[in-house]
């Protein structure tokens, strides 16, 4: 059992920064490998990035390529998306979650844990 509690959200004008959090709990994180989606006021939710459970492997969805930055510390049970360069289009409830099946990070369907989500919102 892997529970999961994302901080870090907030209003930013665009063009500026922000840093999301993701606590685990539980002693089996560091096997996870860890996915950042969003979900947009009526629209489905997408992948963003994920990270495997090393930290050696990372993937980013193509429209925050250069922007986002996922890492993790798995000492401190916690991984993370550092957002610059931000968009209003970024605007969004972020979820972290927990999956075991790299080769469908990008699949939402795929991941067996989420946190609730934390709001993001950037103003033009």
């Amino acid at each position: 059992q892997v529970q999961l509690v994302e901080s870090g959200g907030g209003l930013v004008q665009a063009g500026g920064s922000l840093r999301l959090s993701c606590a685990a709990s539980g002693r089996t994180f560091s096997s996870y490998n860890m996915g950042w989606f969003r979900q947009a006021p009526g629209k489905e939710r997408e992948f963003v990035a994920a990270i495997s459970w090393s930290g050696g492997n990372t993937y980013y969805t193509d429209s925050v390529k250069g922007r986002f930055t996922i890492s993790r510390d798995n000492a401190k049970n916690t991984v993370y998306l550092q957002m610059n360069s931000l968009k209003p289009e970024d605007t969004a409830v972020y979820y972290c979650a927990a999956d075991k099946d790299w080769l469908v990070v990008t699949t939402a369907r795929a991941y067996e844990y989420w946190g609730q989500g934390t709001q993001v919102t950037v103003s033009s």
